[in-house]
């Protein structure tokens, strides 16, 4: 079956305040195989338009309605092949939902939705219209990230006993909000960011490194959210404590109000003969700490055999030149994009497992259990059930 490039559409991130539409749309086009289709791109129909004419969308589109509705009824040959969704949090479930129920395959941003209730919804119609799901779990793109989750599935460290994982950021240590600043704004507000500020936007991160590298996920959880920055309706400060399912415990520390923090998020993860600790600080490096062994040093690079096959397709650079942000998020990008080829008979390399519809309802309930048990003094809460 002959190749074309994958037509994708986008909901969200036209606007100049945008942040994730940029990004989003390099990693789609960063390895030609895709191109940028439809968008509704704005939530002024008019202003939509214009956005995506501005930045060379195939076809525009007035409102997410109209553009799942459109493309669905076009024929396979003309449609789009996936959906991008990059707008604030409270504007996911819609278009997700009408999308894969029109079984178009879909990339969402994290969190998943606002609720719990929404993100089992969701799961429950990409089930049955068995439609594929990939949420932007960035970091999980980084191939080192990948590296790691790979050796710990081979037993490089023995059974994983703690698991710390964190991401601080510094830019919510005043109230930006007050000053106009759009993405500060809808972050620190319920309506659009549900009913956690810093643990929804980065706390699920950190969580996802607990399941997507360590391969485990949290029993019962203790969570102290606090909004330090005076007046904000929502935590700017996450920390979590975690009981594991195989007894292990971990630590899920995210922040806002760190001064000096360059999106510095990673984990380090400890196991019964080792540890692997990585950081997005120095993320082409991943450190093996092995009982009375000297410390290993794996690197990044298209040219080293120690990365499993599973990964190498995912490897653009030889050794020395650092792949990043972009190249991450491309990753998941081409994960979707393979799975979609390889249901259509085309050849192409596994698909990575990289965190799809269940990883992002796994966050709500996260989320939904900190919340919780923050509202409770830090009591311990039981997970609630997501699967």
């Amino acid at each position: 079956m002959s190749q074309r490039k994958l037509r994708v559409g986008m909901v969200g991130g036209g606007g100049p305040a945008n942040f994730f539409g940029g990004p989003h749309r390099r990693a789609i086009l960063i390895d030609n195989s895709a191109e940028l289709t439809a968008g509704a791109l704005r939530s002024k129909p008019e202003e939509s338009l214009e956005a995506a004419r501005d930045l060379f969308f195939t076809r525009g589109y007035p409102d997410w309605q109209s553009l799942v509705k459109t493309e669905a009824a076009l024929p396979e040959s003309e449609r789009i092949d996936y959906l991008t969704i990059v707008t604030p949090n409270d504007a996911h479930f819609g278009p997700a939902d009408a999308a894969a129920a029109a079984g178009i395959a879909v990339l969402c941003e994290k969190p998943l939705t606002t609720t719990l209730d929404e993100a089992r919804r969701l799961h429950a119609t990409v089930a049955a219209h068995k439609t594929p799901f990939v949420v932007a779990y960035t970091y999980t793109g980084f191939p080192m990230v990948m590296l790691a989750r790979e050796l710990i599935r081979d037993n490089a460290i023995g059974e994983v006993r703690k698991v710390e994982a964190w991401y601080p950021q510094g830019w919510l240590a005043t109230k930006l909000e007050s000053d106009g600043q759009k993405q500060a704004a809808w972050r620190v507000d319920p309506s659009k960011a549900g009913a956690s500020g810093c643990g929804g936007d980065i706390g699920t991160h950190a969580y996802e490194f607990v399941r997507f590298v360590a391969g485990r996920q949290a029993t019962r959880i203790r969570g102290r959210l606090k909004a330090f920055v005076p007046g904000r309706a929502l935590d700017d400060d996450f920390t979590v404590l975690a009981e594991l399912d195989n007894g292990g415990i971990a630590t899920i520390a995210a922040s806002q109000i760190t001064i000096g923090a360059q999106n510095d998020n990673g984990f380090r993860i400890s196991g019964t003969t080792g540890t692997l600790e990585w950081s997005i600080t120095d993320h082409t490096v991943l450190k093996h700490y092995s009982g009375g062994q000297p410390l290993r040093l794996y690197r990044q690079g298209a040219d080293y055999d120690y990365f499993p096959g599973s990964i190498k397709p995912y490897l653009r650079l030889p050794s020395g030149h650092p792949e990043g942000f972009h190249e991450a998020l491309g990753n998941l990008h081409r994960t979707l994009e393979w799975t979609i080829r390889g249901r259509r008979g085309e050849k192409v390399p596994t698909p990575y497992d990289h965190p799809g519809i269940l990883d992002g309802v796994a966050g709500m309930a996260f989320v939904e259990g900190a919340v919780a048990s923050s509202h409770e003094d830090g009591a311990w809460i039981e997970m609630p059930k997501f699967g």
